[in-house]
């Protein structure tokens, strides 16, 4: 065979066929050899990244565990939490319910002793007036009462100690007392701080005052007012000279007169009488002015029981001073309770607020794949694959610290 200046032969010819087939059938091997290898790495490709997948997801689970863990523990705690804050503000309400429940049975106690003291009060005021009633029945009886002069005496005698037992503690005064030189003075009323006691008497002579009243025409009148300005300066004289003794009496006696409207005619028609009177140390009261002076007399008695007592009472405001700082301390304690008990219920809102934006947020993640990265047709590389699955990690662990 010819071709061009070659001549081959068909030897040569079906050798060179021969050679051209076997190196087309290397060609047609080796490319089926590199496309099963090329299968099998993206085989291994998408196994490598399904793996990848797997252990990403297992750590989500892993994570979302731990989360859950962490959640019910925060729950038990906040339950521990809020029952000891319950038990503690039960505690709290019961005592101060036994305390309000005490204060009122104490209220109401005093209320219904207050009531009682009213009633029987009233119920003296009754009788006073009963006995006002029947004292006006008896005034009618009095002219003939007052003629007789042992009975005169007597009337005015218990006019005098009706006011100073009123008037005084028993103790403090005596009727009838017996001093050194024999007399015995209608009453003696005993003196604070050891000093000696006064003296009261109370028969006045009421004969010739009455004399006065009696007279029709003023010569008469003329000598009962002589009779009685003779008669007051006789019995002065006697108290002057019978109750006034030095050291044993106060310097100043009292003559009581039984009526307050005598009284008032004395000083106003007798000026003589009760400067006479002045100057023997004899003052002249009347029931007002003798109930005045026992009234300043048992100021000045419980005033030296007060001074006696000065050192008691001074130990009660101690004792009342530590109550009272008890109280106060007590008090504080209660306010840092409750400050306490404010601040673990902000600690505690403050945990929920937490949990509820963590929860939100692992609410808003999203597990699923990208609808880009599915459509793909060729796979990431190891690398860029690693490097996504650290960046999740990441994400979950700022957001566990968070």
């Amino acid at each position: 065979m010819t071709l061009g200046t070659f001549q081959f032969s068909f030897g040569a010819l079906v050798l060179c066929f021969g050679f051209l087939l076997l190196l087309a059938l290397f060609f047609l091997i080796f490319s089926a050899r590199r496309t099963t290898e090329d299968d099998d790495r993206l085989a291994d490709l998408a196994d490598e990244r399904q793996m990848r997948e797997d252990q990403r997801m297992a750590a989500l689970m892993k994570a979302h565990a731990e989360m859950q863990g962490r959640m019910a523990a925060m729950t038990e705690v906040f339950g521990s939490k809020q029952a000891e804050l319950n038990r503690t503000i039960n505690e709290r309400l019961d005592g101060l319910t036994h305390r309000l429940g005490t204060t009122i049975t104490e209220q109401t106690r005093s209320t219904h002793e207050n009531l009682r003291t009213l009633q029987e009060r009233l119920a003296v005021i009754d009788a006073a007036q009963n006995n006002i009633q029947s004292l006006a029945k008896d005034v009618v009886g009095l002219q003939a009462i007052l003629s007789n002069k042992q009975t005169r005496g007597a009337f005015g005698q218990a006019r005098m100690e009706t006011i100073i037992a009123d008037g005084l503690p028993m103790g403090a005064y005596a009727f009838q007392d017996t001093l050194s030189n024999g007399n015995r003075p209608d009453c003696t009323i005993r003196m604070p701080n050891g000093q000696p006691p006064l003296v009261i008497d109370a028969k006045f002579p009421l004969e010739a005052w009455n004399a006065i009243r009696d007279a029709t025409t003023p010569e008469q009148k003329k000598i009962a007012s002589q009779q009685f300005r003779r008669d007051m300066e006789v019995h002065l004289k006697d108290i002057s000279d019978k109750y006034l003794l030095a050291g044993e009496t106060q310097d100043t006696a009292f003559l009581f007169v039984p009526s307050e409207s005598i009284f008032a005619e004395v000083h106003e028609n007798f000026e003589g009488i009760v400067q006479r009177a002045h100057r023997l140390r004899v003052v002249i009261v009347s029931p007002s002015l003798l109930m005045l002076s026992i009234q300043v007399i048992q100021a000045v008695l419980k005033d030296q029981r007060m001074r006696e007592q000065a050192h008691l009472i001074q130990a009660e405001v101690i004792h009342l001073m530590d109550d009272l700082g008890r109280l106060d301390d007590r008090t504080r304690k209660l306010q840092s309770h409750f400050l306490a008990a404010q601040k673990d219920v902000d600690m505690i809102l403050t945990s929920a607020d937490k949990l509820n934006k963590r929860g939100a947020k692992i609410e808003a993640m999203d597990f699923e794949p990208a609808p880009e990265l599915a459509g793909r047709s060729n796979a990431p590389g190891p690398r860029e694959t690693s490097a996504e699955s650290r960046t999740g990690l990441l994400k979950l662990r700022v957001v566990d610290e968070d």
